[in-house]
C-alpha cells in the first residue's frame, strides 16, 4: 500500500486526478481498501493465501465521483507506464479486501491497469460485518444493478484519463462479481472481453436486480469466458447448460459475442475455487483459470 507521499507521486503521474475534490476524496477513503480480510470470510488459510509483491508496480487507493458520490477503489499498474490495457476486477460479496487487491497486483504484473471499485460503498462497509447472512441482508441485497453499471462506467472513464487504453478493456469478477461480469459485458460497449468466475446466471427478478445474465444472453456485447466448479453447491451445472444454450441461440441469430463465449467447468472444484485464502481454494483449477483468463484477454484484443 502506498503512503501519502507515494500516492501523491502517482497522482502527479496520472493526469485525471485533478478532478477529484478533497472533501469527496476524504469521504471515500475512510475505510482502507485491500487491507486484511473480511471477517465474514473467516477462517483464513494463511498457508495458501497468495501475497503478490508490489515491486515494479504503483498501487493505492483513489476515488471517482458518480452522481455526487465519491466511489473508492483500489488500483495497481506497472510503474511509470501509460497506454495500458485495463481490467476491472469485481469483488466477491466480501468487498475489496486483501484477496481482491492481490488479484489486482497479479494483473498489474501481467501489464494491466487493474481497478477494483468498492461497489457497496453507498450501502455499507462489508468489512465491518461478522455474519454472512447479515451482510447479505443489510448490504449486498440493497445494491442496485443499475448503480453498479454506472459505477463501472465511471471506473472505465477514470482509467481512460489515467493511463489506460480504452480500446483494450476487460472485466473479471468472482462470485457476486462473476454475475456482474456477465451483466457488464451485456451493458457496456467499451468492454472487449470478460472472464466470469462462478457467477450466478439465473435468479428472481426484483426492483434492484430486474434481469440476470441468462435473461440477457442475446444482448451480450463482448465474449465471456465462464469458469465454474462442478461441485458448486450454489450454482447447479443445469444453469450453466441453460446459459450455453441461450448463447448458442443468440450466436445462431448473429450475436458474435455470444457465439464466441465459452465455459470451462472444473469438475472437482467447489464454489470460490480461486479464493486462495479460503478452504474452498483449489490450486490447480485456480492457476489454470488465471492462465486462461490472461489468454482470453489477449485473444480478444485486451492485452
Amino acid at each position: 500500500m502506498l503512503n501519502q507521499d507515494q500516492t501523491q507521486d502517482f497522482n502527479a503521474l496520472l493526469p485525471g486526478q485533478s478532478n477529484l475534490q478533497g472533501a469527496s476524496r476524504r469521504t471515500a477513503l475512510k475505510v482502507a481498501l485491500g487491507v486484511g480480510y473480511a471477517a465474514t470470510a473467516m477462517p483464513i488459510m494463511a498457508q495458501t493465501a497468495i501475497k503478490t509483491p508490489a515491486d515494479g508496480l504503483t498501487t493505492g487507493e483513489s476515488s471517482f465521483t458518480v452522481d455526487g458520490f465519491a466511489v473508492p477503489f483500489f488500483y495497481a499498474a506497472p510503474a511509470g507506464k501509460k497506454n495500458l490495457p485495463v481490467v476491472l476486477v469485481i469483488q466477491e460479496i466480501f468487498g475489496v479486501h486483501a484477496y481482491i487487491a492481490d488479484t489486482c497486483r497479479r494483473f498489474a504484473k501481467a501489464g494491466y491497469l487493474a481497478i477494483a471499485p468498492e461497489l457497496y460503498a453507498r450501502q455499507g462497509d462489508p468489512g465491518s460485518y461478522g455474519e454472512v447472512a447479515k451482510l447479505m441482508a443489510e448490504v449486498v441485497s440493497k445494491v442496485p444493478d443499475a448503480q453498479v453499471m454506472k459505477d463501472l462506467d465511471a471506473a472505465v472513464a477514470w482509467a481512460g484519463a489515467n493511463g489506460g487504453n480504452l480500446n483494450k478493456v476487460g472485466v473479471t469478477g468472482f462470485c457476486w462479481g462473476g454475475r456482474i461480469t456477465w451483466l457488464y459485458a451485456q451493458h457496456s460497449n467499451q468492454v472487449q472481453a470478460g472472464v466470469a468466475w462462478y457467477g450466478r446466471l439465473v435468479g428472481t427478478s426484483t426492483a434492484l436486480t430486474p434481469k440476470h445474465p441468462l435473461d440477457q444472453a442475446a444482448d451480450l456485447k463482448a465474449p465471456v469466458l465462464g469458469l465454474y466448479g462442478g461441485q458448486d453447491g450454489g450454482i447447479p451445472l443445469t444453469t450453466v447448460n441453460q446459459m450455453k444454450d441461450a448463447l448458442a441461440e443468440a450466436g445462431a441469430r448473429g450475436n458474435a459475442a455470444a457465439q464466441a463465449s465459452e465455459f470451462v467447468v472444473y469438475q472437482d472444484a467447489p464454489h470460490a475455487f480461486h479464493a486462495d485464502y479460503r478452504p474452498s481454494y483449489r490450486k490447480e483449477a485456480a492457476e489454470d483459470g488465471f492462465k486462461r483468463a490472461l489468454a482470453w484477454f489477449k485473444a480478444h484484443g485486451v492485452a
